[in-house]
């Protein structure tokens, strides 16, 4: 589901630049009521298509779209750190709807990102989000060659199935190479995600699961060199959650046997999951098994009360999975890793153990819990 934030997320991000339909972007204003959903976007309403590289690009006849990248990395004495770059993108006007404009401040396209890195061993969370609207080349996406960006932060390709990914604040950075060793793999029926009964109420969603990475993060005056394992979502959609529905949990796994997993809960106002949770497990030579909500569940284990948000998010996790004899614990690599911008949800690594079919495996990966906090009441 990715890093994404389906209804809170999107609905400030509209709000906070509706003004962008005539003007340009004021990333500092504080936060606005949430306009209304514009009108003439597609919706994703069956299976359709796939073609890569032109699906690795942005698809504006679409609401919303987010590029997601995580991943769990550790210098060669074993100081493990995690890291998130994700980026939105917010269309206000359909593709083809946008009015000649003479400026070259004015833009139908509104890009957000965040960054973050969770220093393990130096027990420090660090966040960051920006704003930009997508003119003047401040920010954009494109297919060929790939690349996705908002001033400085960028995910681009750098050859076959070779990509940079780039972000720097305050003092955090990082500049890491990637390399896809499993290639893109479609969710839900032929990648078409179906989030609840309405009609649209879907998205169109792949996964790039394995993501050889390595190259450095810089904390301050210190520098580490880092190699491991990322993960890619790409979602694209217009609907946001049915009714009833207040958030989800969301899984990457990685395991060292050459699998991966990704589920995600939605969860209803009552706590109760809903119907509509599925997921995807992707075997070592890369076909998938597709997982419907009673295909697997998630049992938590605890509970983490977030000093700067007070909300109660669960933490640790029991994954079963019967049909493919996968049983897994899933725990965090530190509590402290809310996204505390202007949604607030919780976005962190995660190490992993358990067995599959009797055989003992490992891994990392990541956790999102959206729903649990109210949405940050300030500036931006």
């Amino acid at each position: 589901m990715a890093a994404r934030l389906l209804s809170l997320l999107l609905l400030l991000a509209l709000a906070a630049c509706a003004p962008l339909q005539a003007a340009t972007a004021d990333a500092t204003a504080a936060t606005p009521t949430p306009a209304p959903l514009p009108e003439g976007f597609l919706r994703a309403d069956g299976p359709r298509a796939f073609s890569f590289p032109a699906d690795f690009g942005p698809h504006e006849d679409y609401l919303t779209e987010w590029w997601y990248y995580t991943g769990n990395l550790d210098t060669a004495d074993g100081r493990h750190f995690g890291y998130e770059l994700t980026f939105f993108r917010i269309g206000l006007l359909p593709a083809g709807q946008a009015p000649p404009r003479q400026s070259g401040w004015a833009s139908s396209q509104i890009y957000m990102a965040h960054f973050a890195v969770s220093d393990v061993g130096g027990g420090e969370f660090h966040a960051f989000q920006r704003y930009s609207s997508g003119a003047a080349g401040l920010a954009g996406a494109q297919a060929e060659p790939y690349r996705v960006w908002l001033e400085d932060w960028a995910v681009e390709q750098t050859g076959p199935g070779g990509y940079r990914l780039l972000a720097n604040q305050d003092g955090v950075s990082i500049a890491l190479e990637l390399q896809d060793a499993k290639g893109p793999v479609l969710h839900g029926i032929g990648g078409y995600s179906q989030k609840g009964p309405e009609a649209g109420n879907a998205s169109y969603y792949y996964t790039q699961p394995r993501l050889l990475t390595q190259g450095v993060i810089q904390l301050g005056e210190q520098r580490f060199e880092v190699s491991g394992l990322s993960w890619k979502d790409h979602e694209f959609s217009t609907n946001v959650l049915s009714e009833g529905q207040i958030g989800w949990g969301w899984f990457s796994i990685q395991l060292d046997n050459d699998y991966e997993l990704m589920v995600y809960e939605l969860r209803r106002e009552d706590g109760s999951p809903d119907p509509f949770s599925s997921g995807t497990l992707i075997h070592p030579d890369g076909s998938t098994t597709h997982l419907a909500a009673g295909d697997f569940e998630i049992e938590a284990l605890g509970s983490w009360l977030s000093p700067h948000s007070g909300a109660s998010y669960p933490m640790g996790w029991r994954l079963h999975v019967p049909a493919a004899s996968l049983e897994l614990e899933v725990l965090p690599y530190m509590e402290d890793q809310e996204m505390n911008v202007s949604t607030i949800y919780w976005e962190g690594a995660v190490r992993i153990s358990g067995s599959q079919a009797g055989q003992p495996v490992r891994g990392a990966g990541y956790v999102e819990l959206t729903g649990y906090a109210e949405p940050f009441d300030g500036d931006f």
